[in-house]
């Protein structure tokens, strides 16, 4: 239940408390007092749309407080522990700030938290309802979607398979189109693979080859200079012909500085280290002369090297970099063949899921529809019920369960319908005010007043089956008089038994069935307006209605048809 609510800086509201408890509520105010801000407040607190233009003027911002005791609701304290706010003695505080900016921000139990997430949190706690919501059920798919609310979850199990199928098959017919219409570009984009394929697969390029070919090809092109070098370089190392090399003055040196080994041990070192270089060069001699030995000249051997490599870069130039990059493309390139060439059996798949589907879709939706039309029986019963009590005691609501037959598509009891997301099903509310009236539809024969009582009695019968803890209703009242706003506030009374009940009202019989009564009083100050929230006692309520009735609070006839009309509502709510 929604305990308290705090207003700052919005619209005419400079600052007000409205202390709430459980049964019926009321709030009037003369006009432009700033009854709707409530509601406005409320909206925001629920998450709804910020407009900078509310805040109010010469306000920096504008801000929203809501206590709610959630004691008895697990379901939402683990959603505020989840958002990360805290429930403190059973209440979460709801906040909601709106800069002239248009900024806004929104906490949950001191947790700073998206807009939509204080939304989703909110939603299952009040439910606001006002004349906007009466237009609304003027059109069909609003009247469709509070017949599956009265429907409750058994209606609502048998929209989510419909649904289900009905978007797998969508999907199935889009990606079949697709795959036709594109069946031209994949072949082509085959042929080309194929091609691809086949040339790397005449070449068999094998990983780094390319480089080493390089390599080789390098060295059979300057075999005749490497050898040249190879064999000067081994000469002047070790000669075969007796001239001067490095061996022969590493050895000399050595035996000098041998010949005084005894005189100082460092020239013994010395001599050491010259004999392990004199071991090392004729080490690389023997490997120099083993290089050069194996340099030979090979036309052939270099033609078909030549010709190796151009065929790699032949494949490199189309497919890659190197050889690695050509044998990745030859990868991937045969997994997206194998996909292409699968079309004529995808599409065959593909017809196959999309035939399965159908045949699925139409007792998907027969069964919805089945539901729907004992739904509609129940609930035009319920309506015409709470109509009566709604001083139309004559009035008759029909709910029409129907579908649009096509020339051509898919079948429902051997008929062919247009079938879209929500069903099959067009459903349309038809109200018969008066005995021997033709049923007409709400948008034709409903007048503001009767729409009003409409609108209530399927708020009354949508709360048995998905109830909320606190409703609101912003002048849902319009258009009604005399008996029937008698009633209208009856009923209000009535749901305010089991529920936590918001009204704001400018009708006397409506506000007369409050347990609590709430006057928006506006004040001047210079050029500002600045309203304030006064629950009312029992001389005050007197007053206030016979305002309401006759403008004039002071009135001694308005005073005491003020008191008749709270007797009789309290004998009436008794």
């Amino acid at each position: 239940m929604l305990e308290e609510l705090r207003i700052t800086g919005l619209g005419v509201i400079e600052s007000a408390t409205l202390e709430l408890g459980p049964g019926l509520t009321v709030i009037t105010g003369e006009t432009g007092a700033g009854k709707t801000m409530v509601v406005t407040a409320l909206g925001l607190l629920l998450g709804g749309r910020a407009d900078s233009g509310a805040v109010r003027v010469g306000s920096a911002s504008a801000r929203v407080e809501g206590s709610v005791r959630v004691s008895e609701l697990p379901a939402v304290a683990q959603a505020v522990d989840a958002a990360g706010g805290e429930v403190e003695g059973g209440h979460v505080l709801l906040a909601r700030n709106v800069s002239a900016e248009g900024r806004s921000r929104a906490f949950v139990g001191g947790a700073a938290v998206p807009v939509s997430q204080l939304a989703d949190l909110a939603e299952p706690l009040v439910a606001v309802h006002g004349q906007s919501d009466q237009h609304r059920l003027l059109q069909p798919r609003a009247q469709r979607e509070a017949l599956d609310a009265f429907g409750g979850e058994g209606t609502a199990r048998l929209l989510d398979v419909y649904r289900s199928v009905y978007d797998e098959l969508r999907t199935t017919e889009r990606e079949l189109a697709e795959v036709v219409a594109s069946a031209r570009e994949r072949a082509r984009e085959a042929d080309l693979l194929r091609f691809g394929l086949g040339e790397i697969e005449a070449v068999a390029p094998q990983p780094g080859e390319d480089t080493s070919l390089a390599d080789e090809e390098q060295r059979l092109g300057h075999a005749d200079t490497l050898r040249t070098a190879a064999v000067s370089a081994h000469e002047a190392l070790s000669s075969d012909e007796g001239n001067p090399d490095a061996l022969a003055a590493v050895a000399a040196a050595r035996t000098l500085l041998d010949g005084v080994r005894d005189h100082d041990a460092a020239a013994g070192e010395l001599a050491d280290r010259l004999a392990e270089i004199t071991y090392l060069l004729s080490d690389l001699a023997a490997d120099v002369a083993s290089y050069a030995g194996g340099l030979d000249t090979d036309p052939a051997r270099l033609a078909a090297v030549s010709e190796r490599r151009a065929a790699l870069t032949a494949l490199t130039r189309k497919y890659g970099e190197s050889a690695e990059d050509v044998l990745a493309w030859a990868e991937s390139s045969a997994a997206r063949l194998t996909e292409l060439d699968d079309t004529d059996e995808r599409i065959s798949r593909l017809r196959e899921r999309r035939d399965d589907l159908r045949g699925r879709l139409g007792p998907a939706a027969e069964a919805l529809s089945e539901a729907r039309r004992a739904t509609a029986a129940a609930l035009s019963a319920q309506l015409t019920g709470e109509l009566a009590s709604l001083a139309m005691p004559h009035a008759v609501l029909e709910i029409t369960v129907r579908q649009t037959p096509v020339d051509d598509g898919l079948e429902v009891r051997g008929e062919p319908v247009r079938f879209g997301s929500s069903g099959v099903d067009e459903v349309e509310f038809l109200l018969a005010a008066n005995t021997g009236s033709e049923p007409r539809p709400l948008a034709k024969g409903a007048s503001g007043g009767e729409l009003s009582r409409v609108m209530l009695a399927l708020e009354v019968a949508l709360a048995g089956t998905s109830p909320v803890p606190t409703f609101v209703f912003d002048e849902v009242d319009s258009g009604v008089g005399g008996k029937a706003a008698v009633e209208v506030g009856r009923r209000l009374a009535a749901l305010a038994a089991s529920a936590q009940v918001l009204v704001v009202t400018h009708l006397p019989q409506v506000a007369a069935y409050a347990d609590r009564h709430v006057v928006v009083e506006k004040a001047r100050d210079g050029s500002v307006t600045t309203s304030g929230l006064t629950v009312l006692d029992a001389a005050g309520r007197e007053r206030e209605l016979s305002r309401m009735f006759a403008g004039m609070d002071e009135s001694e006839t308005a005073l005491a048809h003020a008191r008749e009309l709270l007797e009789s509502a309290g004998r009436g709510a008794g």
